[in-house]
C-alpha cells in the first residue's frame, strides 16, 4: 500500500494478565483507505482496535497512531489523541435518556467552544449525512436497530475524525439496514477524507467497500490483501471462513469419542 500510513502496529504483543492475546502483529492502516480487520470472534481483533483506540496499552511493541506512540502519552495527551478519533461501537451505545440531538451533540459540546446555534447546524448536517435529520426529536427507545446504528454513526463524525473505528458494526441488522451502513461507511470516509478501520467477521458485504483486509486467527495476522486476493486465499482458515464452509481448520464436529461408542453398537459388536 503506498498511501502513507495513519496507525502502525510494530511486532506488537499484549495479555489480558498473564493469558497472551496477541503475538508479534504488524500492520499498517494507510490514510484515507477503509481497511478490515477480520476473524472469527474471540482472534483478538476487537482487543486490536481498542490498542488502535490508546484504550489499551501493548505489552511489548508499539502502537504509532496519527504520529505519536500511543505508550509515551500522558493523559491529557491520550484525551488529545481520541479526540481525533470516532468510535461506532458494537451496539451504537447511545445515551439512552438523551434525544437523537443530544446525542450528535455531545461532543461537540465537550470538547468544543461553538455556540449552540452553531451545533445546531452541524447536528444537522451529521443528521442529514445518514438520512435521520428528521428523527432529530426522538429517544432511542422509539428507534429500529439500524436507525440507532446511524445515529451512533453521526455522532461518531460529530467532530470531523481523522480516523474512524468500527467495533462490528453489520450485528444484529437486517439487510437493508446492513446495506445502509456498509454504503455510509464508505461515503463519510471518502467525503471526509477520513481513514477507517472496521472490525468484523462480516464477509460479503465487507469485502464489497473496503480497500485491504489483515485476517486473524488466534491472535495473529495470518493474510493480508486487497479483497480480492482475500477471496483467493489458499490459506486454509481464510478459505474456510470467506467461503462460510462447515469443515477445515475449524472443524464441524466437536471433539469427542467414537460415535459407535456412544451409541452402543462398539458392545454389540
Amino acid at each position: 500500500m503506498a498511501a502513507p500510513a495513519i496507525a502502525e502496529i510494530e511486532d506488537l504483543t499484549f495479555a489480558y494478565d498473564r493469558r497472551p492475546v496477541l503475538h508479534a502483529i504488524r500492520l499498517a492502516i494507510p490514510l484515507g483507505k477503509v481497511v478490515a480487520i477480520m476473524g472469527q470472534s474471540g482472534c483478538g481483533k476487537t482487543t486490536l482496535l481498542r490498542i488502535i483506540a490508546a484504550a489499551l496499552m501493548p505489552s511489548s511493541g508499539r502502537a504509532r497512531v496519527l504520529g505519536q506512540l500511543t505508550s509515551e502519552l500522558d493523559r491529557d495527551g491520550l484525551y488529545a489523541l481520541r479526540r481525533r478519533m470516532g468510535m461506532l461501537f458494537q451496539f451504537g451505545a447511545l445515551f439512552t435518556d438523551m434525544s437523537v440531538y443530544e446525542n450528535v451533540a455531545f461532543q461537540m459540546r465537550e470538547h468544543t467552544d461553538l455556540s449552540e446555534d452553531t451545533i445546531r447546524d452541524l447536528v444537522m448536517m451529521k443528521l442529514e449525512a445518514v438520512g435521520l435529520r428528521g428523527a432529530a426529536d426522538l429517544m432511542p427507545g422509539e428507534l429500529s436497530g439500524g436507525m440507532a446504528r446511524r445515529v451512533a454513526l453521526a455522532r461518531s463524525i460529530a467532530l470531523d475524525p481523522s480516523l474512524i473505528l468500527y467495533d462490528e458494526p453489520f450485528t444484529g441488522l437486517d439487510p437493508i439496514s446492513f446495506g445502509v451502513i456498509v454504503r455510509l461507511i464508505r461515503s463519510l470516509n471518502d467525503s471526509l477524507g477520513a481513514t477507517s478501520v472496521i472490525v468484523t467477521h462480516d464477509v460479503q458485504e465487507a469485502l464489497d467497500v473496503v480497500d485491504y483486509v489483515y485476517f486473524m486467527a488466534a491472535g495473529r495476522v495470518i493474510a493480508q490483501g486487497a479483497p480480492d486476493e482475500i477471496r483467493a486465499s489458499p490459506e486454509p482458515f481464510v478459505n474456510q471462513f470467506v467461503n462460510g464452509k462447515p469443515d477445515g481448520p475449524v472443524p464441524f464436529h466437536y471433539p469427542a469419542a467414537g460415535y459407535a461408542a456412544d451409541l452402543g453398537l462398539a458392545q454389540a459388536a
